[in-house]
């Protein structure tokens, strides 16, 4: 039997993650703006347009997870978990728009001279990198914690928009202090940000691209499981054991080895036992799909 408040609970705690972010992006994307077209700083309106494409990519994870959480019907037996990584996915797009963004701006600015930024442009980038990297530890613990690959491809989010605002630092100060000459620093900081916004874009597309495809986990959580089948009253072995994850949660289906003079009764109860196993030192599997064979088969 499904846990759907499981599913409810974790996706809580994805979502109240998510929700921070999003409050705190449109803050920053306001003040970057502002401090970079006042500040005369290129560098830090792209970074105000990734902390804007970041709230929307969290209103799709938000989404997301809302629809992860919907009990199974008729037309999605499994349920609705895949909805998870697709806004993984859109997430993951939606950096590549904004790197790409950031990086054809930076060549036309590079192509077209201006005046150095302000100084005071400086401070408020340390104040971004400050509180992005925060927002990053938090977003990235929730997601850990309830195995989520949107929530984790937001807190990449985060993260990157943390390093954009350095290399801005950085391009910022050299225009700065290298005086006439140097003012387009600032501009090639920008295209070093949106190399590192499309980097991440990668980095959290294939993650969201292998779970839709059903991507076996890793040898550790097959380990795992097993171990803990074993265990069990009448069972000899396991074998053949394959997992995906759903959204928030995971499938297993095991063939495990139990005595050939076992009543299909006592079989059953194997059955039932496995899998009450598994799910009571394993919370996030959802649904385990047993096989039982006697020890005298040869399949």
């Amino acid at each position: 039997m499904n846990n759907p408040s499981n599913t409810s609970q974790k996706a809580k705690i994805g979502m109240k993650a998510v929700a921070w972010g999003i409050a705190t992006n449109l803050g920053l994307a306001v003040i970057k703006y502002l401090a970079g077209y006042f500040g005369n700083s290129f560098a830090l309106m792209a970074d105000a347009v990734e902390s804007a494409s970041d709230v929307m990519a969290s209103l799709v994870v938000l989404v997301g997870l809302r629809t992860a959480t919907k009990a199974p019907d008729n037309e999605h037996p499994y349920g609705h978990g895949k909805a998870e990584p697709l806004a993984a996915i859109v997430v993951a797009l939606s950096l590549v728009g904004a790197g790409a963004f950031v990086i054809i701006q930076s060549v036309v600015e590079i192509l077209h001279p201006h005046e150095a930024p302000a100084p005071f442009t400086l401070i408020v980038l340390v104040f971004v990198i400050v509180v992005k990297q925060f927002l990053f530890s938090k977003v990235i613990k929730a997601g850990n914690e309830i195995e989520s690959t949107a929530v984790k491809a937001d807190a990449w989010h985060h993260l990157s928009d943390a390093l954009t605002s350095g290399a801005a630092f950085i391009g910022i100060s050299i225009a700065i202090i290298g005086g006439a000459g140097y003012e387009a620093a600032d501009d090639y900081a920008a295209i070093l940000a949106g190399l590192i916004i499309l980097f991440n874009a990668w980095t959290n597309l294939m993650p969201a691209v292998h779970e839709i495809m059903d991507a076996a986990p890793n040898a550790k959580l097959i380990g795992e499981i097993e171990g803990y089948v074993i265990q069990v009253p009448h069972v000899h072995s396991a074998h053949k054991t394959r997992v995906r994850k759903m959204g928030l949660d995971y499938y297993v289906d095991i063939h495990v080895w139990v005595p050939g003079d076992l009543s299909v009764r006592e079989g059953h109860t194997v059955a039932h036992n496995v899998k009450d196993t598994l799910q009571a030192h394993i919370p996030y599997i959802t649904d385990v799909l047993v096989h039982i064979e006697p020890t005298d088969s040869e399949d």
